[in-house]
């Protein structure tokens, strides 16, 4: 009775395995037969080839582009790039004045458009604010209930920027929609517009355009500084206009200081999204405005970054744009698959070889192992728009190595349990016991080290990292869904429990240590010789052994020990 538990287990865990294997096909098939993706995953640009552009940066006024500009125009040209789903795409700097990108496929109209216009920044000031999801429908302001605009605007704060048809449109506007589709829209400076701030979780109404971003002449970072100069220990960021940007920034100040709540604050807004939206705290008539709020260094960092974006306002034309072909890539890719199947081959001879019929559990791990991570290749290209790379294939073919040392590492901690007389099923249930820290131990090294490849690698190496990463994840799936349970199973048949010389656990044969033995371990010659001397000698003593409890084995090995003294 104690082993129907056990096995029950070992049962569901397969059945839940198998039900996120089927639901997982379920999905891609719903999703092939709708249209929206295909069967196979989408390919990087190494691997399935692309367009090659090469943009020439076009300043407002001919004036001379340095290398900071530059960089961030590529910077510019990523976040948009990236922005409209693309990706493995690549963009670099040519010769210190052309901008190359190189991405998958062909390029729509719409992200052309997006590479080509300049990044567009500008300070409006704010009227109202509002949740950042769109308002229910049942608390929706009626259209009667909305006020109508007393009259004619006096200036950019005044509320009577705000129609019946705009403040309707404010209450049904999404933000989080509205950032995922990453539409991009030139909205008129003399009109108020809705906008998005996602770093606060805040959709504003904003007035007219007050201080165009051409007028910003710097922007850093340094610690705030207090009324007598003192360094408060926060950080700001420091914006500096040139002299008309001053002049109208006094006057917006000047105005804004009077106003109280959200009309006290003022956006910075770039390519239509809030960025930054600060109260105005006094009077600046020096154009040299300090923005503070919880920075850390590295966000005042990048607020600065972004508002350096609007001092010199770059847009781009394509001088040459070419087909790019991935007949090396694919080259490439055919050597690797062909050195994958190759590995995979050999491991499963090495399994048939070392482990007999325990050794199909390796191959049919494997197998599993590899429907899970084509399943998951093929749904993230779909809904993330992830695409495999050539260093993407070799993250999975070093994963073969890393998937087969779990097996591997399990099924010698449980010989060795036998070799110390247990029962099949107590050294499943004790090997696995110890095989499992061992295991995590080790995934979880892997999955660190790709977290941190990811993070600090840039282009194709995160392909690498990544995949890596997925199918260390994968590995502890099976392991835990299929290679333990089917074990458990199996160690409740005649064939297995009687330790068959064909099963791979017959003790008579466990006196000899394996080649390989997991995580790096190679035998030595000369060890274990007199367990190996032949068959003959094995088939001798193998009833007797099999016969034996501990305490006879230890008896027995006691009595030997002092015969050869």
């Amino acid at each position: 009775m104690s082993s129907i538990g056990p096995v029950k287990q070992a049962r569901k865990a397969m059945i839940w395995l198998l039900a996120l294997t089927i639901i997982a096909t379920g999905i891609l098939v719903a999703g092939v037969a709708a249209g929206k993706t295909s069967f196979a995953p989408k390919l990087a640009l190494d691997l399935e080839g692309g367009t090659q552009m090469i943009l020439a940066p076009r300043v407002k006024g001919d004036e001379n582009i340095g290398q900071d500009q530059l960089d961030q125009a590529v910077e510019i040209i990523r976040q948009r790039v990236d922005g409209t789903g693309v990706s493995e795409a690549e963009i670099t700097t040519q010769s210190g004045r052309n901008v190359v990108v190189s991405m998958p496929g062909t390029p729509d109209t719409r992200t052309r458009e997006l590479i080509q216009a300049s990044a567009n920044m500008e300070f409006r000031p704010v009227l109202i604010t509002g949740p950042f999801e769109a308002y229910p429908e049942e608390q929706r302001t009626a259209e009667d209930e909305i006020p109508t605009p007393e009259g004619e605007p006096e200036n950019p704060s005044d509320t009577n920027w705000i129609t019946k048809e705009l403040y309707q449109q404010f209450e049904a506007f999404d933000c989080p929609t509205v950032l995922a589709e990453r539409e991009s829209e030139v909205h008129d400076p003399d009109e108020p517009m809705i906008s998005c701030d996602p770093r606060m979780g805040v959709k504003y109404i904003l007035g007219p355009v007050e201080i165009p971003g051409e007028q910003i002449s710097d922007a850093y970072a340094q610690m705030s500084r207090g009324a007598q100069g003192a360094i408060t220990g926060e950080w700001a960021v420091v914006i500096e206009f040139n002299r008309a940007g001053s002049s109208a920034f006094s006057e917006t100040t000047q105005r804004l200081i009077s106003l109280e709540g959200s009309r006290n604050q003022f956006a910075i807004v770039l390519d239509g999204t809030v960025i930054s939206a600060p109260t105005t705290n006094a009077v600046i008539t020096d154009g040299r405005p300090q923005i503070t709020g919880g920075f850390t260094e590295e966000s005042a960092q990048a607020l600065a970054e972004q508002l350096k974006y609007g001092a010199l306002p770059i847009s781009f034309e394509i001088q040459s744009e070419q087909q790019i072909s991935a007949t090396l890539g694919a080259d490439q890719l055919r050597g690797g698959l062909i050195a994958g199947i190759i590995g995979l081959v050999l491991v499963f001879i090495y399994s048939l070889f070392q482990y007999r019929a325990l050794g199909l559990v390796t191959i049919l791990s494997l197998l599993a192992s590899g429907v899970l991570t084509y399943l998951a290749l093929v749904l993230l290209g779909w809904t993330m728009n992830y695409r495999l790379s050539l260093a993407g294939v070799a993250g999975l073919i070093v994963a073969i190595g890393l998937i087969a040392d779990s097996f591997i590492v399990y099924f010698e901690r449980v010989r060795d349990e036998l070799r110390d007389g247990r029962p099949l099923a107590g050294a499943i249930d004790v090997g696995w016991g110890r095989a499992k820290r061992t295991i995590l131990v080790s995934k979880a090294v892997n999955l660190l080290a790709a977290v941190v490849l990811y993070i600090v690698a840039v282009g194709n190496v995160r392909g690498f990292a990544f995949t890596l990463g997925l199918t260390a994840v994968i590995d502890l799936i099976i392991v835990y869904g299929l290679t333990h349970p089917l074990l458990v199973v199996l160690a409740r048949t005649k064939f297995f429990a009687e330790g068959h010389r064909m099963s791979g656990l017959d003790p008579s044969l466990l006196g000899a240590v394996p080649l390989y033995r997991g995580a790096g371990q190679i035998r030595r010659f000369g060890e274990n010789a007199e367990a190996n001397r032949g068959k003959k000698h094995a088939k001798a003593g193998a009833e007797a052994s099999r016969r034996m409890t501990i305490a006879e084995r230890r008896a027995a090995q006691a009595k030997g020990e002092q015969d050869n003294e």
